[in-house]
């Protein structure tokens, strides 16, 4: 948080600050570890998720009572990510249905009650997914409603070309944005 007041007091402009859950506390997770294959317990709509949500809430009442704000949150770091990872890595799976959801029920009216105008971000992981995550998600008018955006993550680009994820995606939804907001130097050989 100082950090972050000393940055702001610095620049012209306002930060868009984003945050990225990794996974929820054990007792949220079918799992009961933050690390590993978990789900959230339950299904959308029941007192796991809505928890859940309220931890959004949570973490945005924390850093606003330091005058911080988020411009947007995404939904969960890597949802997919967990079933090709090490055991260790700390997450939560989630389908795009799953994701779907939890936003319908859960985060997208816990955040619309909220005092925060942060906008939500889905996926927040490797474009390889769309566009099907997106018509998953976006597809469903209620959390479309809900979602400004999809956050994509660089690593497997190589994999899927542009015009055929990023693209058909944009053609498909054009009113919610596409964010890289994830990459790093020197992951793949591939690259």
């Amino acid at each position: 948080i100082p950090i972050l007041h000393r940055v702001s007091a610095m620049t012209k402009r306002p930060l868009s600050l984003y945050a990225s859950p990794w996974t929820a506390p054990a007792w949220l997770k079918s799992n009961e570890d933050i690390r590993g294959k978990g789900t959230l317990k339950g299904q959308a709509g029941d007192k796991y998720h809505k928890t859940w949500a309220n931890y959004f809430i949570k973490f945005l009442d924390e850093y606003a009572k330091h005058n911080v704000t988020f411009w947007a949150v995404t939904a969960q770091n890597e949802p997919l990510a967990a079933l090709l990872t090490p055991p260790e890595f700390p997450t939560i799976v989630f389908t795009a249905s799953q994701q779907r959801d939890f936003i319908t029920c859960d985060l997208g009216p816990a955040l619309a009650r909220s005092s925060h105008r942060t906008q939500l971000i889905i996926l927040d992981d490797q474009r390889i997914h769309l566009p099907l995550w997106a018509k998953v998600v976006l597809g469903n008018a209620t959390a479309a409603r809900y979602t400004a955006g999809v956050g994509v993550h660089w690593y497997l680009d190589g994999v899927v070309p542009a015009g055929r994820s990023l693209g058909v995606t944009h053609k498909l939804f054009p009113n919610h944005f596409l964010l890289y907001s994830e990459a790093c130097s020197g992951f793949l050989a591939l690259r």
